[in-house]
């Protein structure tokens, strides 16, 4: 099996007819940015011109807390819930799905180097629980929504990790894995953002972590809306009931 590749820019009309003629189900999916709506509707707009059959679309979990009177601090926040507005308004035949911090896409870019040098997890949590899901069972997810994707169109997936926990449970799952000690050590968001922009994070990224890491302090519990249960064996709760839908 192979892949065609289109190396393009999700801002140009012409890359995205490049990357989208031709496919019935598509996959958009993009990082932190503040060019984040403009990309969205580009690729929403190419795609409704193609008449794709569906259009998963990567969004993040907080949405599931916003509304047009509900909104969070963070810029990215903004962009993603206009983002999935304009998708719903699109008639596009669309499935979002809303992952909550992803493991390897935070914990192990922001805890290394203070693992590293001091044996601690230095993030302003507080006693906040979160429930970091990995990359890898998100992308299960996806793999079957892009399989079959009709029984889940105009559906919202939540996905989290297999539980939710405050940080010191997360520096002993550290400590098992590295073979020594490690702590978590709360820290003030104002060192913890000066830091963040001395190792070159955009302003935009970096105000957009901050206003994650406020409601870890106060959150209390997250609801479970995905496990990983076996290697190739994963759950879904369907939005608003106890059911799951399970695949292999």
């Amino acid at each position: 099996m192979g892949a065609e590749v289109v190396v393009g820019n999700l801002l140009d009309l012409d890359s995205m007819h490049r990357a989208i003629a031709g496919c019935e189900t598509i996959y958009f999916g993009m990082s932190v940015s503040d060019d984040y709506l403009a990309a969205t509707v580009n690729a929403a707009a190419v795609a409704k011109h193609h008449g794709v059959k569906a259009f998963i679309n990567m969004s993040q979990m907080t949405l599931s807390q916003m509304s047009i009177t509900e909104a969070t601090t963070s810029p990215q926040h903004k962009l993603h819930w206009l983002a999935e507005q304009a998708l719903n308004w699109s008639g596009l035949p669309v499935v979002h799905v809303r992952p909550t911090v992803l493991l390897e896409g935070f914990f192990l870019i922001v805890t290394p180097e203070s693992v590293r040098r001091s044996n601690q997890i230095r993030l302003p949590f507080g006693e906040g629980k979160t429930s970091p899901v990995a990359v890898e069972d998100v992308s299960r997810v996806l793999a079957a929504l892009l399989v079959n994707p009709q029984p889940h169109i105009g559906e919202a997936y939540h996905l989290t990790g297999p539980q939710s926990e405050n940080m010191h449970f997360y520096a002993q799952e550290y400590s098992k894995a590295l073979g020594r000690t490690i702590t978590f050590q709360d820290i003030p968001v104002e060192s913890w953002r000066d830091g963040l922009l001395k190792v070159g994070l955009p302003v935009h990224l970096v105000n957009h972590l901050v206003t994650m890491a406020g409601p870890q302090k106060s959150q209390s519990r997250t609801s479970m809306s995905i496990c990983h249960s076996g290697s190739l064996h994963w759950r879904i709760l369907l939005p608003g009931s106890s059911r799951c839908r399970s695949g292999t």
